[in-house]
């Protein structure tokens, strides 16, 4: 069987959840990779046989998305080449991670396309959303890359075909240990404005990484580093803490791990404001930004909030063996996307 994989890579999660998936795919067939997106700082161990710029956000530095570098990156010409170009037609599957390119490419040319995301959790009404709706990025969720049917992950299994997170596997076999530092993922944010006001907390060690800085440095008692995958995997699992935006891989290896979360969603990313929504859920403390009460909120988290263990098992390879059986069901001209319970 051939197969191809298509993953986004805005952000880290895509890659990660990939890494977990391929070997099981692998038992199946021969697997193609293709990745799409310009803002992801992980790397998949395996050869990528496609790359496309396709459509990505910018992060940018004080809480949200880069609207006008976000606009400057976008290249329509490109995208709606490579759409037309690609050759889904010869893949026996097609398994798309919120990917745009080959989604759109598979509706074009009526081809079966699995989405295998935490996105098309977004597909059932019964994931939590904020109060007030927007009925524009409702629409970017469920047309941006469009499938036949689909398999979602999120906090919690809020409907029949959505899973819990697939937590990596170096995650799982770390010892876990709490050292009293407080690991700090917030890409969206500014060194220069982290730093301004965690050290206003001193008796805490914070462990910050960051999408803004090339090189390690320390201001009193904040360390600061460039991304690194095994560098905060060693943090998180030693923490105290996890200080995050609300993506999804990040606080579901937290809570996995049994660690406090604090989470602040990027303003103007509607997904990650549904993402908050699911944390408040589970009792995860979500605070909208930092502002002058931001070191009073960040002392009372610390002082007060209980740790949330979850019990995420490993389903990784029950999912692709189901994917794999219901195979031959996939219809490509449903209107609306079809589930894998």
């Amino acid at each position: 069987m051939n197969i191809l994989f298509a993953i986004q890579a805005t952000g880290n999660g895509h890659l990660s959840r990939a890494r977990e998936f391929i070997p099981y795919l692998r038992q199946y067939g021969s697997v193609d990779l293709l990745v799409s997106g310009t803002q992801a700082d992980v790397h998949l161990p395996y050869l990528i046989k496609y790359k496309k710029h396709g459509i990505s956000f910018t992060f940018g530095k004080a809480g949200g998305i880069n609207v006008a570098d976000t606009i400057k990156q976008l290249r329509p010409f490109t995208f709606f080449k490579d759409i037309y170009s690609f050759p889904v037609q010869n893949y026996d599957l097609v398994i798309n991670d919120f990917e745009p390119v080959t989604a759109w490419a598979c509706r074009i040319k009526q081809k079966a396309c699995v989405a295998l995301s935490h996105q098309s959790a977004y597909l059932s009404k019964k994931v939590p959303r904020p109060e007030k709706k927007n009925p524009f990025a409702e629409a970017i969720l469920k047309h941006y890359a469009p499938c036949t049917w689909a398999i979602g992950f999120h906090f919690n299994s809020f409907d029949s075909f959505i899973h819990t997170p697939v937590i990596r596997a170096d995650i799982r076999k770390k010892e876990v240990s709490n050292q009293g530092h407080i690991t700090v993922y917030l890409p969206a944010h500014s060194d220069t404005l982290l730093v301004k006001n965690l050290i206003r907390i001193k008796d805490v060690k914070w462990e910050v990484f960051s999408k803004h800085s090339t090189k390690e440095y320390r201001v009193q008692n904040v360390f600061v580093s460039p991304i690194s995958n095994m560098g905060f995997t060693k943090s998180v699992v030693s923490s105290n803490g996890l200080l995050t935006a609300a993506g999804f891989e990040g606080p579901s290896e937290a809570l996995f791990l049994g660690k406090k979360v604090l989470s602040i969603p990027m303003h103007g990313q509607y997904e990650q404001q549904c993402n908050g929504e699911a944390l408040k859920k589970i009792g995860v403390e979500v605070i909208d930004k930092i502002d002058h009460n931001f070191a009073y909120r960040l002392l009372n988290w610390l002082e007060n909030k209980k740790t949330i263990a979850l019990n995420y098992p490993d389903e990784t390879g029950q999912i692709v063996a189901k994917l794999i059986e219901e195979k031959k069901f996939f219809e490509p001209k449903k209107e609306t996307p079809s589930v894998v319970n």
